[in-house]
Order: structure tokens, then sequence, then C-alpha cells
């Protein structure tokens, strides 16, 4: 009796063993299905879908309220890693984006900080490459960038808010090689493209006629698409702002007034400081509401009027005023870099070739340690005097944007910055009134390649581009 007692005692613990067991197993592979995945990352990050708005700073939503975020874990106190391009060689110079703050690879593509326990995504960035988050996790981080070559079209302040332009641009980056759109942020009169919430713009008139009301949903829609956005923002040419801050205009000594050039629009004093505050702040709003990139054109001194007549703050040379557009840039690239875009700068083709400031602030070897990308306006019908061997610009497209290209890469070999120029499509003006149709498009965009461009940029101030020119995104994937 006593035996058999034993015997079903020993069995029954026997089968609670084994029903313990098939427990263990079943919370195990739950616990391994609901992991978060965050906890189960790999140190090896490959390139994820754009950040959003505000992802680095402030991480607000498109209406201006806190975004609430999911539990993750956080960065070690020493955040430490590697950044490589898609063959695995280090990048040098890249950045890294945390709270609002950046550090720079090294040349060995390392870099090492000391972190604060955040848990917000780190965002990697390097000119030429799509950026990159990583969420945070207690390892080394290794980033692997792929390349990204932006072929864009433009949007003027009118046509972004005109849906029919609109959709007809947008039509050719679904359908075409392009991938990218320029849209003026602040246009030429200094009205800003979508309802502002900066006090002195809207004190100043900024918010002009064709404002896009429905800005957040456009944007939302291109971010949907994988389009690059870049905001182009003219800079120390506005309207609004020197007519409503009249000690913040060149001034013109015959009058008194606010001085216009041949367009009839005033300029703002590029040596004051407030006028930087002002237009960077235009520049920090236009981050946060979801640009990878902001471009600024227009900045450099006057070129057309009776320049005689402007008066600044202080005396116009080539001592003061190389100084002062380096510095405003150097400044943007601190302040924007660390919100996690890229900074950019139009500059006129001739500046290739002069050894100068071409008069206007802008030289080559001073301006392109500050940006990102730097965009030559490589229109032939802007080269009114020629370039060397070629004194007829329109005859010969390819030769002026190759020439151009070549050098500015060949002058700024000393910086990270990448070479995107802007291309014509638009009708001669300045010597036979030709029309720039598929011929002399495709030759500028192979001199491009050829001198070395990472990209391209087509403007007209029409916003009708020709499509003829362009390969098609079926040709492309059969490649």
């Amino acid at each position: 009796m006593f035996d058999k007692l034993t015997r079903t005692g020993r069995r029954d613990l026997i089968d609670a063993g084994y029903a313990l067991l098939l427990l263990l197993l079943a919370i195990v592979t739950g616990y391994l299905i609901l992991t978060p995945s965050d906890i189960r990352a790999t140190p090896l990050v490959r390139p994820l879908p754009e950040p959003r708005p505000g992802l680095v700073t402030d991480r607000l939503t498109p209406t201006g309220h806190v975004e609430p975020t999911r539990t993750r874990r956080s960065w070690p106190r020493t955040v430490t890693g590697k950044v490589l391009d898609s063959h695995r060689q280090p990048l040098e110079g890249a950045g890294i984006v945390l709270d609002g703050k950046e550090y720079l690879t090294g040349p060995d593509g390392t870099f090492k900080f000391e972190g604060s326990a955040s848990r917000t995504p780190l965002l990697v960035k390097m000119p030429g490459f799509e950026k990159a988050t990583v969420e945070p996790h207690r390892g080394a981080v290794e980033v692997v960038l792929r390349p990204q070559v932006i072929k864009a079209a433009y949007l003027t302040y009118y046509g972004v808010s005109d849906r029919v332009i609109r959709n007809r641009v947008l039509d050719l980056v679904v359908g075409t090689e392009l991938n990218a759109v320029v849209i003026d942020v602040k246009g030429d009169r200094g009205w800003i493209v979508y309802p502002t919430e900066i006090p002195e713009a809207l004190a100043a008139g900024a918010q002009g006629p064709a404002t896009l009301r429905d800005f957040d949903a456009f944007m939302s829609d291109l971010k949907s698409r994988g389009v690059y956005t870049i905001g182009r923002i003219v800079t120390f040419k506005d309207n609004a702002l020197a007519n409503h801050r009249r000690d913040l205009a060149v001034i013109d000594t015959r009058t008194g007034q606010p001085w216009i050039d041949n367009e009839k629009l005033a300029w703002l004093d590029p040596f004051r400081e407030e006028v930087w505050d002002y237009n960077l702040a235009i520049a920090r709003e236009a981050v946060r509401r979801g640009f990878d990139e902001i471009q600024f054109d227009y900045v450099r001194f006057p070129t057309d009027g009776r320049l005689a007549a402007a008066q600044y703050s202080k005396p116009n040379s080539k001592e003061t005023r190389l100084p002062t557009i380096a510095a405003f840039l150097a400044r943007a690239r601190r302040e924007l870099g660390a919100m996690g875009a890229f900074v950019a700068a139009d500059v006129f083709g001739y500046t290739a070739f002069n050894g100068n400031d071409t008069d206007i602030g802008q030289r080559i070897e001073e301006l392109t340690p500050h940006l990102d990308y730097i965009s030559p306006m490589v229109y032939p019908s802007g080269y009114q005097r020629g370039i060397p061997n070629y004194r007829n610009p329109v005859e010969h497209p390819y030769e002026v944007v190759f020439e151009t290209v070549r050098l500015i890469l060949k002058r700024s070999g000393h910086t990270r910055v990448r070479v995107r120029p802007w291309l014509q499509d638009f009708r001669d003006y300045a010597f036979d009134h030709r029309p720039f149709g598929v011929p002399e498009i495709l030759a500028q965009i192979k001199a491009a390649d050829d001198g070395g461009a990472l990209g391209w940029m087509l403007w007209n101030p029409r916003n009708d581009y020709t499509s003829a020119a362009l390969r098609q995104k079926e040709g492309l994937a059969a490649k």
C-alpha cells in the first residue's frame, strides 16, 4: 500500500513538472513576441524614413501640440559609434544630432560624446546621403548611409499656392527622375508661404496674399511620397520687412527711404544682426514644418539699381562684405544643423571664375566651409560676358555648366560641401531669345554630372518644366 502511494505521488510530481515547464515556455514565447522592437534592436542601423517635423527639437506636430512619445530605452551616458557609406568606408564630418546638439565624426568615421540619458533617437546626416534615425540602445552604434542624389523642380510662392500648378509639378516628381521640390518659404517680396507664427513676420505683413492654408497636409503628402523638400528663403531682399522696419533697411541717400533695386523691391541691411535673427527664425520654423533642407537665396549684397545711393550701417567694401555673409551662413549652419536640416546657399555662376567677392560678398573659399550644398545659378543666359573661350554662352550650355561646376569643386576641395547647380529651363533673355528645350536641358544635365555635381535643380519662373527632357521612372526602374 505504501509503495503504491509513493509511486502515485512521484507520478503527480512529474505531471506537475511538465505542466510548469509548458507554462514557462508559453511565457517566454509571449515575451519574445510582444517585446518592444527597440529593446531587440541590433546595432547595425539602416536609413529609416525621414523623421517627423520636430523629431530632434521640440517634437511638435504640425498643429503645434506636443506629440506623445512611446516609452523607449535611453542612451547611455557616453554615446559612441561609427558612420559608414554603402561600401563600408568611413564618413568623416557626418553630423550626429541629439537633443538640439550636433556632433561630427572624425577621419575614421567614429564619434563619441557625453549624452544625458536621453530617450530621443539619434539623427545621422551627411551631404549626399539619406538621413538616418537610430533608436536608443546601450551598445555602440554603426550606421550605414545610402547615397542620395537630389533632382528637383522649383515651385514659386504663387505656384505652390495654385492647385493646378502645384499638381502639374508634383506629377513630374511622381512620373520622372525628379525626387525633390524647392518651395518658396519666403519669396522675393518677403511673403511667407504658410501660416507663420513669428510675431515679427506678422507685424511686417509677411503673411502675403497667397498663403497656403493647408500647407501641413501638403507637406505630409510629400513626405508620404518620399519627396525631398527644400525651403528657399530669399534672405536680404525683403520688401515687407524693409518697409515695416526702415531701421533695418538699406537706405537711399537721395530720399531717406528704403533703397530699391531695378525690380522696385527693397533690401535689408546684411550688416544688421537683427536681420539675421529674422531670417533664421523663419528658417527654424520651416525646419519644424518638415523641410529637409534650407536654401538661402539672395544671401548677398545688391547688384542692380543705383548702388552708389545705397547706404548701410557699415562701410560696404570687400573687407566687410565677405566676413558678413560668411558669418551669417556659419550661424545658420550651426543652428539649423543642430535641428537636423541641411543648409545650402545660391550663388552667381560667375563666382566660380572670380577671385574676388564679385562685389556682393560671395567667394567660394569663404562660403563653402559653412554649407552642406552650394548651388551656383549656371543659367547660360546669366553669363552676359561669357566665359573663357566661349563668348556666347547660350550656344554652349554644356561648356558653361561643366566649367562652373568643375571650378567650384576645385576651389572647395578643402570642405565637405556638395555642388548642386540650378539649371536653365526657360527662354533666353540676354542674347537671341532662343527657347531652351530638350537639347539644351539635356546638355546642362550631362555637364553637371560630368563636372562632378551631385544632382541639379530646374528653374522656371512659371513653374512650367520640359518633361520630355526628364527620364521616366519606369525606365529608371528597368536599369
